[in-house]
């Protein structure tokens, strides 16, 4: 049987010893996650260069029977990248895999390494006159592979899609070390059942994504941003509604922001420029992308404010002069998750309910979790264009954070439960990892979960990936 020793020997003989980190304050990085509430142990942290090594280091993992857990850039925050206490898994960074294999104008593709990470990506888009339109707050660290293998969203899913949207293929490595490939760019192929979509969204528990072949658009001529104040989230769907009449396919992006989320960002952010003098229960901000000019993208947010100012909708409106401007407004509403972490402990719950439900549902579970949960803090923001929010709670001025946290599995319990009561997902763009998974299991029917198993079963007999993820 082979030794715990003689096991990362072989590793370095893989991928070199340099790339075989086995020491606690090596491997410290790669051992929480992003919002530290799991801190796992590993034999060792593996960095292979290439899905060769990959593929060597997975297939040796196989035979000894020892587990794998995928890491890109460690910003996921429900803990699917962190390894579990026994000391006795790898995790498997891709960080190393960074290349830019090739960039087709023509085609609208570009295929990178998994360990590439999406703010590298859009800069080889645009640097090819193309624009690759997902974007997270996170985008400066997570990788490509990451925002694949959780099927990442962020603010431009209402125009251009999630991740699996903007996947055309994938290159990955599965349990046993075998190589999958199919990076042709191709947008029609009906050969088959379509495997990378498994992968996607996988969390890795069905293999490691090496490489994928990814959509380009053609770089926008011009954005307009605007930011309006509006009286409740009933009042943002009927201007949603509006955008999207007005704008047609302009509109890239609609994020709905309270007003507490608001104060906290300009609380921790105190050279924030808030959007108006006074107070509004809610704020929107509105993001067009148009091929036509500034002055046209300006005329039809101008046009759509006024129309709203007119017919009751907004209370108040800016329409960003400049691009210093835009960017102002959108870190108002990027700078929520941090200013949130800044204001203390939170419980965050990153929920999909139908568009036409959301006001209702944030209506009756807002005073639902006030009612039994005196004195608690809304932090509500996110992506109403397609339906996504990040409802999460702070809480009570002068409580302990130790005793809120204790709050945590009721409160989950009764959120989740309004989301599907309302027809909703408990995860819309953050996965399952180990946060989620027992309420997975307790909201989806017994056929999905019989059938998600009979998959993991199938392509990781030896359950040897990501184990403790999703299932």
């Amino acid at each position: 049987m082979t030794t715990p020793q003689a096991f990362v020997h072989a590793l370095t003989g893989i991928v070199g010893r340099a790339n075989v980190l086995v020491d606690d304050l090596d491997m410290a990085g790669y051992l929480t996650d992003w919002r530290k509430r799991y801190v796992g142990r590993a034999l060792a942290v593996v960095r292979p260069a290439d899905t060769t090594q990959v593929a060597d280091v997975v297939r040796h993992c196989s035979e000894a029977n020892i587990a794998i857990v995928p890491q890109g850039g460690n910003t996921g925050l429900v803990g699917g990248a962190t390894p579990d206490d026994s000391g006795m898994q790898i995790v498997l960074s891709t960080a190393r895999m960074k290349a830019i294999r090739a960039i087709d104008p023509v085609n609208d593709t570009i295929t990178v390494e998994a360990g590439c990470t999406l703010a590298d990506l859009q800069a080889a888009a645009r640097d090819a006159g193309r624009l690759f339109p997902l974007s997270l707050a996170s985008e400066g660290s997570c990788t490509i592979g990451g925002n694949l293998s959780t099927n990442a969203g962020g603010t431009g899913v209402l125009r251009y899609g999630n991740a699996r949207e903007l996947c055309l293929g994938l290159e990955a490595v599965l349990p046993n070390g075998e190589v999958v490939s199919h990076l042709a760019g191709l947008r029609k192929d009906n050969t088959g059942y379509h495997w990378s979509d498994l992968l996607i969204g996988a969390e890795g528990t069905l293999g490691i994504v090496t490489a994928a072949t990814l959509k380009l658009y053609p770089m926008p001529r011009a954005r307009g941003t605007a930011w309006a104040a509006v009286a409740s989230p009933h009042a943002a769907l009927r201007l949603l509604a509006m955008a999207q009449q007005h704008c047609g396919p302009t509109l890239t992006a609609f994020e709905l922001v309270s007003d507490f989320a608001l104060s906290l960002v300009e609380k921790h952010f105190p050279a924030s420029r808030p959007p108006f003098a006074g107070r509004h229960p809610q704020g929107v901000l509105i993001e067009l992308s148009d091929h036509e000019s500034e002055a046209h993208a300006r005329s039809l947010l101008e046009g759509l404010l006024e129309q709203a100012l007119e017919d009751g909708i907004v209370i108040d409106a800016v329409v960003a002069e400049d691009l210093a401007r835009a960017q102002a407004l959108w870190a108002l509403r990027e700078n929520v998750s941090e200013a949130q972490a800044a204001e203390g402990k939170n419980i965050k719950h990153d929920i999909a309910v139908p568009i036409s439900r959301i006001a209702e549902f944030v209506e009756r579970t807002d005073a639902a979790l006030r009612s039994a949960f005196a004195g608690i803090r809304m932090v509500t923001f996110g992506h109403l264009g397609d339906g996504n929010l990040h409802y999460n709670v702070s809480p009570p001025v002068g409580v302990d954070e130790a005793a809120f946290l204790a709050m945590q599995p009721a409160i989950n319990r009764l959120v989740h439960d309004a989301v599907v009561a309302h027809g909703g997902s408990i995860s819309a763009e953050h996965g399952i990892g180990q946060l989620k998974r027992d309420d997975l299991a307790h909201y989806k029917s017994a056929s999905e979960m019989t059938m998600m198993r009979a998959i993991k079963g199938a392509l990781d007999p030896r359950g040897i990936m990501n184990p403790g993820k999703v299932l």
